[in-house]
């Protein structure tokens, strides 16, 4: 295995052409003074949360978590609860959702690499499938209407669906990082992602308690899905690799 720079049949123009459209050729060649050469300092990071375009990608994987931990946490619960389901029942049902979203997660990342490859921007094949995905989660709240069980599993799989497909903060994470703190960038990604493992559970938690029921965090999760929406849509701006100021 050879980095790109590295690689016996790379030309110069190949090289050129892959370091010019964002790729990463050097990583692992340091160089006198360079980030790489003295690690990720305090200031990397205060960079990194005064970047408006790396702010909207770290907050929209918050609200995009957050539908996550309510499946992981308060799901089951709620077909119980809330739906009148059996625990034998709730054990085979809890998996259609997550299943559907094993399928959404790969089928976005596949419609995404799609619309590069017809010559779409980066900025546009990245954030057309969040888009989709996340409008998708939001139809979660129309679980609330409804008493259909088959119809509510329903729902909850499109929701769970649509959080996969639209699940790409990874994928932009990639193309955004800047190539110095790539790690660091990747820490601070999964630090909001995972305030929300704690602010997800306690939160629908407290409104089940105060109001007897889950409509209120149905309401809820479907908002944050919409919120990671207006993240990508008015906070990231065009995706591209972030210059760090030495």
């Amino acid at each position: 295995i050879h980095n790109p720079r590295d690689h016996p049949r790379m030309s110069a123009e190949e090289l050129k052409f892959i370091s010019e459209n964002g790729a990463v050729v050097d990583m692992d060649h340091k160089k006198p003074g360079s980030a790489a050469a003295s690690g990720p300092k305090l200031h990397y990071i205060k960079q990194l949360l005064s970047n408006r375009m790396m702010l909207g990608v770290f907050f929209g994987q918050y609200f995009i978590n957050t539908i996550t931990w309510f499946f992981l946490t308060w799901f089951p619960i709620y077909l119980v609860q809330e739906k009148g389901m059996s625990i034998l029942k709730v054990g085979l049902v809890a998996s259609i959702p997550a299943l559907c979203g094993f399928a959404g997660g790969v089928l976005g990342g596949v419609f995404s690499d799609y619309l590069i490859k017809r010559g779409l921007s980066l900025t546009l094949a990245r954030k057309l499938p969040i888009v989709l995905g996340m409008l998708l989660a939001s139809t979660i709240i129309l679980c609330n209407y409804t008493n259909n069980t088959t119809l509510v599993v329903m729902l909850m799989a499109l929701a769970f669906f649509g959080k996969g497909f639209g699940a790409l903060g990874w994928p932009v994470i990639s193309d955004t990082a800047p190539k110095e703190i790539v790690g660091l960038c990747g820490g601070v990604f999964n630090v909001f992602g995972n305030v929300a493992s704690i602010v997800t559970p306690l939160v629908i938690g407290y409104l089940v308690s105060e109001l007897h029921s889950f409509n209120a965090a149905l309401v809820f999760v479907g908002c944050s899905a919409l919120m990671a929406m207006v993240c990508y849509l008015f906070v990231v701006g065009d995706i591209k690799r972030m210059e760090l100021q030495k």
